[in-house]
């Protein structure tokens, strides 16, 4: 297994792509802290297929956007594990409104979650990493980051925001043995996308050149990679999983 007695933190856990990766560290050796806000037994339920794996998980919750909050996350997971060799920054939000109707509520809420969340993690992370001389952050972003989209100026901004922190740390890190890069999912089947409508749906497949919605196991697949000694001299980069659909 690539990543054998790892310990990693993945925020947002509980369910969609969070849960996928969780399930596929724990898979590759890693001990998992399922990080969550809100959704208390779906992180549970996570631990439980971990457990069901033969491997080892604690469900946290903490919101990222608050600082006292993650650094609870980080004690409770050097308490129970000893340290931490991996964070992935899933956890995330939307709210979507042109820009005309969107409250600086619906920017702060988004922006804090996406962005300043990823950053609160990093920044209580990285003093044990770079006492061990060696970690890895990988920050969900999208390719919304990338491209923008109408009627998301703020999950756009943050996800935006996500490529500059993860090159920035990137720069800092590097010589202390500390990978940092970025994954950039396209459309992806979550709780997200199921609410879109069948013509919605039909309307992005003719952009997708692979002609399908990818799943939650494909960004997953790319972090476990970037976790382990596979992807060792692979660094500042993001990632786009996205079926062509940016390229």
């Amino acid at each position: 297994m690539m990543l054998q007695d790892r310990v990693a933190i993945v925020t947002g856990a509980g369910r969609g792509i969070g849960r996928a990766i969780a399930l596929r560290l724990a898979r590759e050796g890693a001990k998992v802290v399922v990080n969550y806000s809100k959704s208390a037994e779906a992180a549970e339920q996570v631990v439980g297929e971990v457990e069901g794996l033969g491997g080892h998980a604690i469900a946290v919750q903490a919101d990222v956007s608050l600082a006292a909050d993650v650094e609870r996350l980080i004690a409770v997971t050097k308490e129970k594990f000893g340290s931490v060799d991996i964070l992935v920054c899933n956890a995330g939000i939307t709210r979507d409104k042109l820009l005309m109707r969107m409250s600086e509520e619906d920017w702060d809420a988004v922006v804090n979650t996406n962005l300043k969340g990823a950053f609160l993690c990093a920044k209580s992370v990285v003093p044990g990493m770079l006492k061990q001389r060696s970690g890895v952050i990988v920050n969900i972003g999208s390719v919304i980051g990338k491209a923008g989209g109408a009627g998301q100026s703020n999950y756009s901004a943050s996800k935006a925001g996500l490529v500059g922190l993860t090159k920035s740390l990137a720069k800092e890190l590097g010589s202390r043995n500390i990978r940092v890069n970025a994954i950039a999912p396209g459309f992806i089947e979550t709780e997200m996308t199921g609410v879109l409508s069948e013509e919605h749906r039909a309307a992005i497949l003719k952009q997708i050149p692979l002609g399908r919605i990818g799943s939650s196991e494909n960004v997953a697949g790319l972090v476990a990679f970037l976790c382990s000694e596979d992807s060792a001299y692979i660094h500042g980069e993001v990632i786009s999983v996205d079926g062509g659909l940016f390229m």
